[in-house]
């Protein structure tokens, strides 16, 4: 198992590791608490995954591990009329954060990819009508 070593990972009672996995979950956790993330983007596996019911707090959720950085990737389905460089913004502070509070990493970079757009569904049927495709003649 690949592990995590924080600053102070020896302690007078034994070492401290963290999984990747738990930097995942924390991560992913911080990003879906976000207001205009829609939900977390898992891409195939996700999907599967979701379709036998095993819905994962990291997904959506992917980290890099090297000798002098740590990289977080996040893919995010983003709500309809949300200004998405601000979510993003807001994403990449709140993945940085919660880590660096919880664990003592410092994470050099949160990359943010939009994979989707969710649109709430419209109850008035007038309004359906303002968003419907222009039909092909």
């Amino acid at each position: 198992m690949n592990t995590v070593l924080t600053d102070h990972s020896t302690t007078d009672l034994g070492i401290i590791q963290i999984a990747p996995e738990v930097l995942e979950i924390i991560a992913g956790i911080a990003a879906i608490d976000i207001d205009g993330v829609a939900d977390m983007s898992g891409g195939i596996v996700g999907g599967i995954s979701e379709m036998l019911g095993l819905k994962s707090l990291k997904r959506g959720v992917k980290v890099q591990i090297g000798a002098e950085e740590t990289i977080i990737d996040v893919s995010i389905v983003i709500e309809y009329g949300f200004r998405i460089p601000d979510v993003s913004r807001q994403i990449q502070q709140s993945v940085q954060q919660a880590i660096y509070s919880m664990t003592g990493i410092q994470v050099s970079a949160v990359h943010i990819h939009i994979e989707s757009v969710h649109f709430n569904e419209l109850e008035n049927s007038s309004e359906h009508e303002f968003i419907q495709p222009i039909r092909q003649r």
